[in-house]
């Protein structure tokens, strides 16, 4: 059997801005993430840059001049997500999750708090109550979500503990809502 696929992390992932200028200040400004590629795209078409959120990897934003308005509860996470839920529309983006180090968290939200950006914290849990206001032996990952300037919907996010076998315990469903059982998959 050929030897498995080799995965480094993720390269970049690529969103569509309204306005660069705010996207740089809210990302490089507020965020504190360097701005490590810009592009200028040929003939007009708008601009790609990139920023560094660590380990080699970048988010990237594109601008189009005549890019179509966001579409809320359906290309991405409706603003009041607590009454209308946070489902979104097949192949759009959700939300956008950005690994932080657990000892820095509180004080990462501190200074974003301070920055003027709007945020809430969820320590989740492996527990049926999925979320709790304090951080106990359930916790696996503590998140706090917020939003850019583009209406992008945010997660500075730091494990409690690395993922193990405990943590593959339900089967997928398929599109008819049923469950499918996983398939064991082979190692080299």
């Amino acid at each position: 059997m050929a030897e498995p696929m080799q995965y480094r992390g993720v390269n970049h992932v690529a969103l569509v801005c309204r306005d660069m200028a705010e996207t740089v200040d809210f990302y490089q400004g507020v965020l504190e993430m360097p701005l490590v590629k810009t592009i200028d795209l040929p003939g007009g078409r708008g601009q790609h840059f990139f920023f560094d959120c660590g380990g080699g990897d970048t988010v990237a934003f594109f601008w189009f001049p005549n890019a179509p308005e966001a579409a809320p509860g359906i290309a991405s996470m409706h603003a009041d997500y607590k009454t209308l839920g946070s489902q979104t529309a097949h192949a759009s983006m959700n939300h956008l999750a950005i690994s932080v180090p657990l000892e820095k968290f509180d004080e990462y939200a501190a200074r974003l708090q301070a920055k003027g950006v709007a945020m809430k914290v969820v320590n989740h849990e492996d527990t049926d109550r999925h979320a709790s206001e304090e951080v106990n032996e359930h916790t696996w990952i503590r998140s706090m979500y917020f939003r850019d300037p583009n209406g992008i919907h945010m997660e500075l996010a730091a494990l409690t503990r690395p993922y193990g076998p405990q943590d593959v315990q339900h089967a997928p469903l398929n599109a008819k809502g049923e469950r499918v059982a996983l398939k064991q998959t082979q190692t080299a």
